[in-house]
């Protein structure tokens, strides 16, 4: 049994959820990674995954092995990628995670070009806006857009985005213009929520960035959502640039509080911090960072 090998089914097997999925992939018949993994089974002694006919489940042990079999290949990929010329063709498959709005708004471009640009990387993407962990979900890179990384994110910067308070002319009509931060309260306000958390809002007032803790009538975890509330006159939003933008040139919305805008967003590429990084995860950093016009 070639151990490698092996373990490439078997990682191959965990991320894609079935042996028969595993084998389109890998180009074999499902016999040949039955086989592997019964092999690899056999020399390990535990069992590695729970099979049934709706899922396959894999087990505490398997659950251990999936990341030490994720660090043991990435570290021979990337051996092999230092002893050869830089020039060598980026490979293989990358498990990316990126915000629902931006991803479709702004990467899904950019994504598809790098796809056509190294054909020989698989890429999987995932849409969401739910807080993801790059171990437990087995991505190689996540997009996360904050104002502030946590402890111990290792990170590179991609961009920045910044936020925009905005409402349609028909409901400022109606309950007039917010001309200082501290007039919001008196408004019909529609907020983000993060993990179930609703966001406060910031603003830089004479210099400083202050929080302001504010009531909201309606409450979201997207900002299509929000942008979509305040397009229908229900109040006052805040979203990222990226999503203002077509509310601002195609549906009339405008603008406010420009005076006291915060500092912008930092757009990140979240990376694994126990892991040398594959060729084809440096070469996916470095293109998004060169569209989006952001030096390392």
């Amino acid at each position: 049994m070639n151990r490698l090998d092996a373990m490439t089914t078997f990682l191959r097997v965990a991320e894609l959820g079935s042996f028969a999925a595993a084998a389109s992939q890998l180009g074999v018949a499902r016999s040949v990674i039955t086989r592997q993994i019964a092999a690899l089974e056999e020399h390990l002694g535990i069992k590695l995954m729970v099979r049934t006919t709706r899922r396959l489940t894999l087990t505490a042990g398997g659950a251990a092995y999936l990341e030490k079999c994720r660090e043991i290949l990435d570290l021979v990929e990337s051996a092999e990628a230092e002893v050869m010329a830089d020039s060598l063709t980026p490979r293989g498959h990358l498990r990316i995670g990126v915000p629902l709005s931006f991803g479709l708004k702004k990467l899904v471009p950019l994504l598809l070009e790098f796809a056509q640009t190294y054909p020989a990387i698989t890429l999987a993407t995932d849409f969401t806006d739910s807080h993801q962990n790059l171990a437990e979900e087995g991505k190689d890179l996540l997009v996360r857009i904050t104002d502030r990384l946590a402890p111990g994110d290792i990170a590179r910067k991609l961009g920045t985005s910044r936020l925009q308070v905005i409402a349609t002319p028909a409901y400022l009509a109606r309950h007039g213009q917010p001309r200082h931060p501290a007039e919001l309260a008196g408004h019909a306000l529609i907020g983000y929520t993060h993990r179930g958390v609703v966001q406060p809002w910031t603003f830089r007032i004479e210099g400083e960035v202050e929080t302001c803790y504010l009531p909201f009538k309606l409450q979201a975890n997207n900002g299509e959502a929000l942008a979509e509330a305040a397009a229908r006159d229900l109040g006052i939003t805040r979203v990222p640039d990226f999503v203002a933008e077509d509310y601002l040139r195609d549906r009339g919305l405008v603008t406010l509080l420009e005076d006291f805008t915060p500092p912008d967003l930092g757009i990140h590429a979240l990376l694994p911090s126990n892991r040398y990084l594959p060729h084809r995860v440096r070469a996916l950093i470095e293109f998004l960072a060169r569209r989006m016009k952001c030096p390392g």
